[in-house]
């Protein structure tokens, strides 16, 4: 969502002589084609969060009562969040090849606060039943803007040193998870935003810290981390099978550290059956995200990466890359596209479980979800080719 300012820039540059023009267009067209990928996932997990509402999962899900199939369903879009903050630094990288830190620092800067702004505004608006809405969630949209600001901030360190504030961040923060404030504590608030999902009373409105930011800063310094895999004139080769090292690593570390319950999130346990066991393997923390929820996304979007680079000739890369390509634009899109048509289902049917309209079976979500897809590629491409042909149109990139 946020990176795409970025990456428009970066495909406008091009590569250097010695490097097929190719070549560098496939290196950024497989970061559109990832963020596009999620995107399509995230658009099933809005699609169940509007029409599944009384069946509603925990964090992390209870592996005793939660429906195997929703939770399975649940799971595919633990991806989405890790994988978009991580390109958001990688892009927050690409960027910099062409402009001074004091450039890549202002940018930061205003595309975090744009962000903030988005959250509070019209994506808030998206998913309250009131306007004006009497609740607002700080969400992803939100940790990213909050995560942008600090690598502002950040950029003008070294990447040795941003690296290991990463790390100590990602791998540390469980350490905290003990710190549990309470209303009328000192630096409730702030500990709220930071790590500990929360609410809070503020000019009359309950603000709902769903995304506590911790993490998230983290993640994105990772992300810039890398940024040097991604340079001009680096080896495709090399670069692939970094990714494929880093991902696997990732995924094989996540199984031996959540096996051993010692540290990363709440131990797992012995659900009564294999299958239930299993769920309660994969039922990690997303609020805050912890350590063990973001090394297996983290590692799966580092695989899928080296997949996109290196079967970009497939088919199937263009359509993602064109979904990549406007995030901002198809996320407030099918925000609005489903409280129009939940609004719409609601005004024909009424409430059909308790007080809210939601389908009755988790294949009707799926059913939707497909449809939808197809409904919103046709204005995400239209949009997506507009940017690029009016570069311009300074605001355009902000979407």
């Amino acid at each position: 969502m946020a990176t795409a300012a970025f990456d428009g820039d970066a495909r406008a540059r091009g590569g250097p002589a010695a490097i097929p023009r190719a070549v560098a267009t496939t290196r950024l067209q497989s970061i559109d084609a990832l963020r596009g990928f999620v995107m399509v996932i995230m658009l099933l997990d809005h699609v169940r969060e509007t029409f599944f509402l009384h069946l509603q999962v925990g964090d992390p899900v209870d592996a005793r009562t939660v429906m195997p199939a929703l939770f399975f369903t649940r799971l595919l879009s633990t991806i989405c969040a890790p994988v978009f903050v991580a390109l958001t630094g990688l892009s927050a990288y690409l960027y910099g090849q062409k402009h001074s830190r004091a450039e890549v620092s202002d940018f930061l800067l205003r595309r975090g606060a744009f962000l903030l702004f988005l959250e509070i505004s019209f994506v808030s608006f998206a998913w309250s039943a009131k306007f004006p809405p009497q609740t607002l969630w700080l969400q992803v949209i939100w940790a990213i803007g909050v995560s942008m600001i600090c690598l502002a901030g950040a950029v003008h360190f070294s990447r040795t040193v941003i690296v290991a504030l990463g790390l100590a961040i990602v791998c540390g923060h469980n350490l905290l998870d003990g710190i549990v404030l309470a209303p009328g504590d000192r630096f409730f608030v702030p500990w709220a935003m930071l790590h500990q999902r929360a609410a809070f009373e503020f000019l009359g409105i309950t603000w709902k810290t769903t995304y506590p930011v911790l993490p998230w800063i983290g993640l994105i310094l990772l992300g810039y981390g890398i940024g040097p895999w991604f340079a001009k004139g680096t080896d495709p080769a090399v670069r692939q099978r970094r990714l494929v090292l880093l991902g696997v690593g990732l995924i094989v570390g996540f199984v031996v550290l959540r096996w051993t319950n010692v540290y990363g999130d709440r131990p797992w346990y012995d659900a009564g059956t294999p299958l239930r066991t299993t769920i309660s393997f994969l039922a990690l923390t997303k609020y805050p995200a912890s350590l063990l929820f973001l090394m297996p996304t983290v590692g799966i979007g580092a695989l899928l990466l080296a997949v996109f680079e290196r079967f970009q000739s497939s088919r199937l890369i263009p359509p993602l890359a064109t979904f990549g390509g406007a995030p901002m634009f198809y996320y407030l899109l099918h925000l609005y596209v489903l409280r129009v048509l939940y609004l719409i289902a609601f005004a024909i049917w009424g409430p059909t479980h308790g007080t809210v309209f939601a389908l009755g079976n988790l294949g009707w979500i799926w059913a939707w979800y497909a449809g939808l897809l197809v409904v919103l590629f046709f204005p995400t491409r239209w949009f997506a080719g507009l940017k690029q042909r009016r570069k311009d149109i300074w605001w355009l990139k902000y979407l």
